[in-house]
Formats: C-alpha cells, sequence, structure tokens
C-alpha cells in the first residue's frame, strides 16, 4: 500500500525527457496533471499525449521556470486546477556549457539560478502550502553530479549540491507536519539534454527513471540514486581524501 497516492500531481519541468516520462505513468492511472513548462509547443504537445493515455485531466501554464518569480503566476493556477494536489515534481534544470561556465561568469549565473535558487524560491510557497496541509510530497530531480565537486563540471555540480543541502535542511522541517521530500539524484540519464555525450553503460533510459521517482514518491523516500549503482560508486567517490582527489582527472 503506497504511502502516497498520486493522483492530482504537479509537474514543473514537464517537457524534459525524464518528466514526460513521468506523466506517462501517472495518466496511464488516470492522474489529474497541472503541467509548467517555457515552451508552449512543446507543453501542448506533451499535454495532448497526456490525455490521450488516459489522464483524467491536464492544465497547463507556461513560464519561465529559470525565473525566481514564475511560481507567483502558475502555483496558484495549479491549486485552482487540481484543488488539493497530492504532490509536486520539480524537473527543470540545465546541464550548461562547463567550458564557457569556467570563463563566462553570466553563463556560471545562469546554471547558478536555473537549477538552484530559482527551485529554492519555488519551493517557499509550496512548502508552506503542504506544510499547512500537513500531508503530501515533494520530489525534486538533483543529480549525482551534486555529491563531489569535479572539474568537468564543477559549476553543475555545484547549483546540485546546493539544492541537495536546502533539501535536506527542508525534508527535516516538513517531516514535522507529516510532508516526504524526496530528493532524486540520476547518474546518466538518455534524454535530450544529453544527446550530444558518447553513451556508455552507466546511461539509463528515461522510463526506468521515471519508474524509480514515481516509486520514491509513492513510498516518500528521502534520497533516491537512480540506477541505484551510482550510489555506490559516489559511495568510494566521496571517500577518496581531497589531496588525493584533487590530482585527478574528473
Amino acid at each position: 500500500m503506497p504511502k502516497h497516492k498520486l493522483e492530482r500531481i504537479v509537474i514543473a519541468g514537464a517537457t524534459s525527457g525524464i518528466a514526460r516520462e513521468v506523466g506517462r505513468l501517472l495518466a496511464s492511472r488516470g492522474a489529474r496533471l497541472f503541467l509548467v513548462a517555457r515552451d508552449p509547443a512543446k507543453l501542448d504537445a506533451v499535454a495532448a499525449d497526456l490525455r490521450a493515455r488516459g489522464a483524467e485531466g491536464v492544465h497547463t501554464a507556461v513560464a519561465d521556470l529559470a525565473s525566481t518569480t514564475s511560481h507567483e503566476q502558475w502555483w496558484p493556477e495549479a491549486l485552482a486546477a487540481l484543488g488539493e494536489p497530492d504532490g509536486v515534481l520539480v524537473a527543470h534544470g540545465i546541464l550548461g556549457d562547463a567550458e564557457r561556465a569556467r570563463r563566462d561568469a553570466s553563463h556560471t549565473t545562469e546554471i547558478l539560478t536555473t537549477n538552484f535558487l530559482s527551485v529554492a524560491a519555488m519551493l517557499a510557497p509550496i512548502s508552506t502550502w503542504f506544510e499547512q496541509r500537513r500531508s503530501g510530497v515533494i520530489a525534486v530531480i538533483g543529480s549525482v553530479a551534486g555529491d563531489r565537486g569535479r572539474q568537468s563540471n564543477y559549476v553543475y555540480g555545484a547549483s546540485k549540491g546546493g539544492l541537495d543541502i536546502f533539501l535536506q535542511g527542508l525534508r527535516n522541517r516538513l517531516f514535522h507536519a507529516g510532508v516526504d521530500v524526496v530528493t532524486i539524484k540520476p547518474g546518466f540519464v538518455d534524454t535530450p539534454m544529453t544527446a550530444h555525450l558518447p553513451k556508455t553503460p552507466l546511461f539509463a533510459s528515461a522510463e526506468s527513471v521515471a519508474s524509480g521517482i514515481v516509486g520514491a514518491m509513492e513510498a516518500g523516500r528521502d534520497v533516491v540514486y537512480l540506477p541505484f549503482i551510482w550510489r555506490w560508486i559516489l559511495l568510494v567517490l566521496k571517500m577518496i581524501p581531497e589531496a588525493v582527489f584533487k590530482r585527478l582527472k574528473t
């Protein structure tokens, strides 16, 4: 028996590869969904797909989720459309260009704002609403990259690492109100965001990761690595002393 019934769900960043697959799983169960994304054409296409797959209702809002104020528009609309959501999935973010971020302050700021600051801002009113309701689940897609800074992607990693700490504190706060906060830490996932990267055996499908996310939300898990092997990979990486780690080409 799942702890949380995912019957009315808000998905922020609904056109991302992983979010689309989560939406399809929930739609096949007859859930009511409120989708938020920036591109209206892609959003309409996703909404139509989910309606065809059995969703009881699909509502949408176009918003630039990288903005730290966009939630002021769409969160009240989500409440009006769904009544009392059972949960929220935050699935928006950018990988960015690691090489450009090393020298371009504006791109560094863009990555940090999109992946961390905008999420923290939107979760302020959302977390307060769930706290007052005293039930529900908030899930946020982070990344294994946030577990340790590596020269290859430390700006992206920092944005996800800051998010990880934020969610730890939010989880601690909302636990006392009966609300679960789930941190999702995928490794490499085969989506349009990673299409430019060479594929290795460590890449997982968006479908398998989505299934893990839905299961984690239903169970009210704390931190979930997807696939699970990444928990062990990161455990080893975090155990390497800094004096050794800084000498590695990572």
